[in-house]
């Protein structure tokens, strides 16, 4: 087990993505964000939380649940838990800045794409992951990436958030 950050190094790391999520913020259009279920919701309230402390704007949070529409939901074996999809607030027009956790394959982003799709239409999508570790099977990459990783396909990565484990840690198992 490898700590790739600690409680110190992920919170600069989300003011460094704050930094450079900034200039999507402008008067003239609604920003949004998304996260994606699990750990890109509490992700998302962070990065607002950051952006609304160095702007005067309120920056909407939202969760998106893509359980259903993952591609490989036919081969798993337990029952899904469907969390619920949480945007109280119109996509139409809106930028969206979609926050998860780790990219990987691809996979995910491309089923949060379709569930987005599904509810409005964005004036634009961003993508900011907290790791991007490689390894699309889809032709998608992060927009903002807080830490960029070359890891074997064998590898794990573990987000534990505070909101969700009661620490706030990145490792590679």
């Amino acid at each position: 087990m490898q700590l790739l950050l600690d409680t110190e190094k992920l919170q600069q790391a989300l003011v460094n993505l704050a930094q450079q999520l900034a200039h999507e913020m402008t008067p003239e259009a609604q920003t949004v964000l998304v996260g994606i279920r699990s750990r890109g919701v509490p992700l998302a309230h962070r990065l607002a939380g950051l952006l609304q402390a160095t702007s005067a704007q309120k920056i909407p949070v939202g969760s998106l649940d893509i359980t259903l529409y993952r591609d490989d939901l036919h081969q798993r074996r337990r029952w899904p838990v469907v969390k619920g999809t949480d945007i109280p607030f119109s996509l139409e027009d809106t930028r969206v800045i979609l926050v998860d956790d780790v990219l990987f394959t691809g996979r995910t982003v491309m089923a949060a794409l379709t569930a987005l799709a599904d509810l409005g239409r964005p004036a634009l999508v961003r993508l900011v992951t907290l790791i991007d570790r490689g390894h699309r099977e889809f032709p998608i990459q992060a927009d903002y990436a807080a830490l960029t990783l070359d890891t074997a396909p064998g590898d794990r990565i573990n987000v534990r958030l505070q909101e969700t484990d009661g620490i706030d840690e990145v490792v590679l198992l």
